[in-house]
């Protein structure tokens, strides 16, 4: 480890050990990362990446921690924070071009004052850039895969890639970031001119509707569960019975069915035990298997199943 941690510093100079993750999730609960560097730039991330393949450590990538649940043991590991130095946004005409580190709300609102339609959907959404296009972020009808048309990122190996639509295979809260150990450093989108004042019209729409039927008084991670093709998650959870139900600190919403919430002092030990028997039992009633939308990092006593 002490070669390892030499070597790291050599790298970057934003390294620090036993990080409490609680600090970077919107569910704020989480154990402490082993090691948590936060990249300057991208050939920097490029280089932590391979020294960690060299030391065999494994890694996780972090935007803002916004559909993240860290145990409570913390992460044996190193986080690879994307942070304030990928943030740059810049638009050329009806293009967008965003640092995986932006926000995604920040980018849709400067959509909005450049006059360009078709991020309306996304600016109340919580996570970065590079989350939204990891997980193929939607809400109110519209999701990434609607407008990016390519993005550049790292492979495994620490090499820069460029990926078109087609090759990012964006499906249902997917796309192929994961499963080929991509790290997303710029996203590029393609929207239409629009009207300034019906995009503004749109947005403070959908804030309201937000306001109204979700949770953001408490911290979660936006919607727990996957929609259940041909089903509505929150509608299985409320009709199982179990609005307000509670384990410890976490509770199913009262306000919506489909967020699980920390009302205080949550653990993530609770929070996914609740997640684990509200599933149970939409499963006994309906015969639905709830699937998590938000992803587990750490070591957990009890799998979710």
């Amino acid at each position: 480890m002490d070669l390892f941690t030499d070597r790291l510093r050599e790298l970057s100079g934003s390294v620090c050990f036993d990080e409490p993750m609680k600090k970077h999730t919107t569910f704020q609960v989480g154990g402490p990362a082993e090691v948590f560097v936060t990249p300057q730039t991208v050939s920097e991330m490029a280089s932590v990446v391979r020294l960690c393949r060299e030391f065999g450590k494994p890694y996780f990538i972090l935007g803002n921690g916004s559909n993240l649940l860290v145990s409570d043991e913390g992460y044996r590991g190193v986080v690879i924070h994307v942070g304030h130095a990928f943030e740059e946004i810049r638009i050329e005409e009806s293009r967008i071009f965003a640092g995986a580190g932006a926000a995604l709300a920040r980018m849709a609102a400067k959509a909005r004052d450049a006059s360009l339609s078709g991020l309306e959907f996304a600016s109340g959404i919580p996570g970065t850039v590079g989350g939204a296009l990891v997980m193929n972020a939607g809400a109110y009808g519209g999701e990434m895969a609607q407008v990016v048309c390519g993005a550049t990122v790292l492979t495994k190996n620490g090499e820069e890639k460029r990926l078109d639509r087609a090759m990012l295979q964006m499906g249902y809260r997917k796309s192929c970031i994961l499963p080929m150990e991509y790290i997303v450093t710029e996203v590029e989108l393609a929207l239409e001119p629009g009207d300034k004042g019906q995009i503004c019209l749109k947005m403070e729409e959908l804030a309201v509707r937000r306001k109204e039927k979700q949770p953001l008084e408490y911290p979660s991670a936006g919607s727990t569960f996957k929609r259940p093709e041909g089903f509505f998650a929150g509608k299985l959870v409320m009709d199982a019975g179990l609005r307000g139900f509670s384990v410890g600190g976490a509770c199913v919403s009262e306000k919506h069915c489909g967020f699980v919430v920390n009302k205080g002092g949550a653990s993530a030990t609770d929070i996914l035990e609740l997640c684990r028997q509200v599933r149970g039992q939409v499963l006994k009633k309906f015969g639905v298997a709830l699937e998590l939308e938000i992803r587990l990092l750490g070591e957990f006593e009890h799998p979710y199943s």
